[in-house]
């Protein structure tokens, strides 16, 4: 392989390209209109505009794609994570073009795209499931009926969906009705398939999830575990590697759990198994993601492994070359996704110009950025600008480092997640590992990030004047 395109942009563009060349392989950007300054696009070798601003007519057009990587003699394409990454059509369209595609199989790309087929599929592996039914329904009172079975609360999910949409929870039987149309309709226009179906909602659940790594030679192995239970609507905003929660019989336990889950589709590359964790120390299956994740760098900083380039081995057909024996947890990483977002106003996104940027570093800190000081932040996509990640040798000094590395990044011109961030670490629920999925609900308001900027400000304040008289009291000349 000589030549990688990557069908992505941001800091995930850049991330992937740093690895690729420094395995000594060609890098090819695409970019639309709205990107034609930006960062990954500098730092390819080569890079292709692929049309206006808008997702639909760039970064999603697969046949636009496919034609660049063929005009420029493209060995493969990584698509990194959102976007075209969990297309089976374009994974399937890549292959039939003659090009290496840089992640798991169509088939597993479409097992694991819907909620019941993934249930479907790891039926036979004695993995277990949450309480509920494993097809879509759309009848109101077939659904009272089966909540009566299960017991309320129940979680109404679509099949098809992803990121907290198509999600419902429901406390009572008389709001079923209601929530379940909602259900429906926002699975219908974010997922183009209305499809729903029933759990049991777990309470105070923490969501864990496994790495796994699988090659062609028949290698199956995981990479341990990352906690993702710090959340707001239902997305990931912080997460950690190792979980808190696990002791080593239970993260073995988990592991096979996710391996099984892997074999269960014929799994081929990186790809991660999701699972609820409840107050009583039971796992559930949730759901497996089918390519890279936003928060790999966390699992590549307790493993020394480089997830992207295990990717690109096994993809040109290398089987990997360690064993599940050979992998050790060494300290302990954080990683801050930071969103151009005000925190203040329920995390609208934020968009203007980048008038400061200033990032991060020492040691222990690690940037995954797509941004420079000047940019625009665009309205046309996620509004992540990056993602920060710190590690250390104890999950306290890798909290430590985080908080220090916040108060080093600096940005004005848009609204960022940094204090929320802040909050978050300094928590006493987070810093002693009590917490769950409900932490943003339980902890986090406008009002108690305010507070506690406006602490910090005041004692800034304080220092500052201290400073400020201790510095008059040394400069005064002795009296004669």
């Amino acid at each position: 392989m000589k030549k990688i395109l990557v069908a992505n942009r941001g800091e995930i563009a850049l991330r992937v390209m740093k690895t690729v060349k420094r395995m000594g392989i060609d890098t090819v950007a695409v970019y639309s209109e709205a990107d034609r300054n930006a960062p990954h696009v500098r730092f390819a070798d080569e890079a292709v505009c692929i049309g206006p601003a808008a997702s639909s007519e760039s970064y999603l057009k697969g046949d636009k794609i496919i034609e660049v990587a063929k005009h420029l003699g493209v060995d493969g394409i990584h698509p990194g994570y959102g976007f075209l990454s969990e297309n089976a059509g374009f994974a399937e369209a890549v292959e039939k073009n003659g090009i290496t595609w840089i992640g798991p199989g169509s088939k597993a790309i479409k097992v694991m795209g819907s909620k019941l087929a993934a249930k479907d599929a790891v039926k036979a592996y004695d993995i277990p499931m949450v309480p509920g039914i494993d097809e879509a329904i759309t009848d109101t009172e077939k659904a009272k009926s089966i909540g009566r079975d299960i017991g309320f609360p129940i979680l109404i999910k679509a099949s098809a969906g992803g990121g907290g949409k198509g999600m419902r929870v429901v406390e009572k039987e008389e709001n079923l009705e209601d929530q379940m149309k909602r259900a429906i309709s926002e699975a219908e226009s974010a997922f183009g398939d209305g499809s729903v179906f029933i759990e049991k909602y777990v309470s105070s659940p923490r969501h864990i999830e496994i790495q796994v790594l699988s090659d062609t030679h028949g290698n199956y192995l995981h990479l341990f575990e990352r906690e993702c239970s710090v959340q707001r609507r239902h997305q990931k905003v912080v997460e950690e590697a190792p979980s808190v929660v696990l002791d080593d019989d239970l993260r073995a336990k988990m592991g096979e759990a996710a391996v099984k889950v892997a074999k269960a589709c014929d799994y081929v590359g990186a790809g991660t198994v999701e699972f609820l964790f409840d107050e009583n120390r039971n796992f559930y299956f949730l759901e497996m993601n089918t390519r890279l994740q936003v928060e790999h760098p966390v699992t590549e900083y307790i493993t020394g492994v480089d997830l992207v380039e295990q990717q690109i081995r096994i993809a040109r057909g290398e089987a990997i070359a360690f064993t599940q024996n050979d992998l050790k947890i060494k300290g302990h990483a954080m990683e801050l996704r930071v969103y151009a977002e005000d925190p203040l106003e329920d995390f609208m996104p934020s968009t203007g110009t980048l008038e400061k940027y200033q990032i991060p570093q020492g040691v222990g800190i690690r940037m995954d950025n797509g941004f420079e000081e000047g940019m625009e932040v665009p309205i046309y996509y996620d509004p992540m600008l990056a993602k920060l990640v710190t590690y250390g040798k104890t999950r306290e000094e890798a909290i430590e480092v985080m908080i220090k590395a916040i108060d080093n990044y600096i940005v004005e011109g848009v609204s960022t997640t940094l204090a929320f961030g802040k909050f978050v670490f300094q928590h006493d629920a987070f810093r002693s590992g009590d917490f769950d999925t409900h932490f943003v609900k339980k902890y986090y308001s406008p009002e108690a990030l305010k507070e506690e900027t406006e602490q910090e400000a005041r004692l800034a304040a304080l220092l500052a004047l201290k400073q400020y008289l201790n510095d008059k009291e040394q400069l005064r000349l002795p009296s004669n």
